[in-house]
């Protein structure tokens, strides 16, 4: 009887799944806000006037919401074959995006002072959009851990940003700061990345500011990235280059993530090993390069123990790889891997964000263990919407079984498209309003240009000159937006 049990359990199991998460479905999103918000200039229209002109009105975060992104409050329904966050992230690394959401990119690759070198992927290029105004608003994305712009939920939200309006879309222009390494960025220093320094975004947005002085930079960050994107606006304040931001699954309280992640069991061995294999990997693809550098005393002593490493966790690899060249001297090398957990949380920084800032998380996501509900209610500009449901990155939404799912045996073929993601539609409406109706505070000396120099070849940012800065090593290369070849030994959506 009980082996019948065993085979007979999970067919009875199924159904119950998934009337409850019929059931449970329509539960809203909870919105949380500043107790005391500041105000920033608003447009609006002005009804008494017959040309249509827009008057300006101060409001606070959570007025513009309410008026400005009306899908933010309408329930996040998951698609109903996909009922919990394990789900949820599992389809966004098994599912195929390749024939959605299809973006072209035009890569410039940027030197920074220390020698490092980052990657900037436009979108559209010059020879889609030859006209494109300069000041058309842009969206400054970063992405996750080891992703880069090929990334499911990057082109999730770029195809309708930077749409023409004339085919329903922004009309804006995007650009992902790929970090180093990844995305096929070649590394060419022994520093590469972590959740911790923000130095490589802001020579983006310097970069970005030089180029396109007019133009309203909005900042978008996913996971990791959303992580990096909060702390600069909290480390920035009111000179942020970057008007507004949106976060999407930013881990938060990195030490708490990581401990769930070392602790729990199947959090351990399916998440943070998927995680800790994607480091490993996004490490050996650039062995070779690593190996040709003249001998560092960070980065030469880990090379032989990083590939040592067997099956390892996240948490083993940060203890390894990530506290000695995570980021710059003198902070790196750190001490420990709990060290570095530490000082990487973001959790405290909404608190010092002077621009506008929705942050949207989920409850069920299995890799972030705390949303920083009190943080965001003692902040001044931010607000977090936590849906129900959603896992890490996903929020799908609607699609016919299975869809989006390769068949087996059938060389790669689907029975349809992947679901809809529910968070695009948000984003994209605060993107629109950030761009179209904020009227931003001036940033002393960013127009202007008086707050750098050119020096060697370099564009150096006064004061930060050692570590923020530029160098234009190359530009005009064409990336596809869906294949990545440096990416094939990776887990995508990670």
């Amino acid at each position: 009887m009980a082996p019948a049990l065993v085979h007979i359990g999970p067919i009875l199991i199924f159904p119950f799944l998934l009337l409850l998460g019929w059931l449970t479905r329509t539960i809203p999103t909870s919105i949380y806000y500043p107790r005391t918000p500041l105000k920033f200039k608003v447009k609006r229209n002005d009804p008494s006037d017959p040309k249509g002109a827009k008057k300006t009105e101060l409001m606070g975060i959570r007025d513009f919401l309410e008026s400005r992104v009306p899908s933010l409050y309408k329930p996040f329904e998951p698609t109903w074959w996909l009922l919990n966050g394990h789900m949820q992230t599992g389809y966004v690394v098994a599912a195929d995006f390749t024939k959605v959401d299809e973006i072209v990119y035009e890569r410039t690759l940027l030197r920074l002072p220390d020698g490092g070198t980052i990657g900037l992927d436009f979108t559209p290029t010059k020879e889609e959009a030859p006209d494109m105004a300069d000041d058309t608003p842009i969206v400054v994305v970063q992405h996750g851990l080891t992703g880069g712009s090929y990334e499911s939920y990057v082109r999730s939200v770029l195809a309708g940003a930077c749409k023409p309006k004339s085919e329903g879309g922004l009309g804006f222009r995007g650009v992902v700061v790929n970090f180093r390494g990844c995305a096929n960025v070649p590394v060419t220093s022994p520093q590469f990345y972590s959740a911790a320094p923000t130095d490589d975004l802001r020579c983006g947005t310097l970069y970005l500011s030089h180029k396109y002085p007019n133009a309203p930079l909005i900042g978008l960050g996913f996971s990791l990235g959303a992580n990096i994107l909060t702390r600069y606006l909290g480390e920035e304040g009111a000179r942020s280059r970057l008007i507004a931001g949106v976060a999407l699954a930013c881990p938060w309280n990195v030490e708490k993530n990581m401990l769930k992640l070392n602790n729990e069991f199947f959090v351990k061995h399916i998440y943070a090993k998927a995680l800790g294999a994607n480091l490993v990997e996004l490490f050996k693809s650039h062995l070779d390069t690593v190996r040709s550098f003249p001998p560092d005393d960070r980065l030469t002593p880990i090379i032989e123990p990083v590939l040592a490493l067997k099956n390892p966790t996240f948490g083993e690899v940060d203890a390894v790889l990530t506290i000695a060249v995570g980021g710059p001297r003198p902070l790196f090398p750190m001490p420990s891997a709990l060290a570095y957990w530490k000082h990487s949380c973001s959790h405290k920084h909404p608190i010092k964000i002077r621009v506008p800032f929705l942050a949207i998380n989920t409850e069920d996501d299995p890799i972030v263990a705390y949303n920083p509900v009190h943080e965001v209610q003692d902040a001044q500009t931010t607000a977090l919407a936590v849906t129900p449901y959603g896992g890490h990155l996903g929020w799908f939404t609607g699609g016919k079984f299975f869809t989006g799912i390769p068949i087996p045996f059938s060389g790669g073929r689907t029975r349809g498209p992947p679901p809809d993601r529910w968070v695009r539609q948000p984003v994209l409406e605060f993107l629109k309003a950030a761009a179209e109706d904020l009227v931003p505070a001036p940033t002393p000396g960013s127009r202007s240009r008086e707050d750098r120099f050119e020096k060697d070849g370099f564009i150096l940012e006064k004061g930060k000159e050692k570590v923020v800065g530029f160098k234009v090593v190359s530009e005009g290369k064409i990336i596809s937006g869906e294949q990545d070849e440096s990416a094939k030994n990776l887990i995508a959506g990670l």
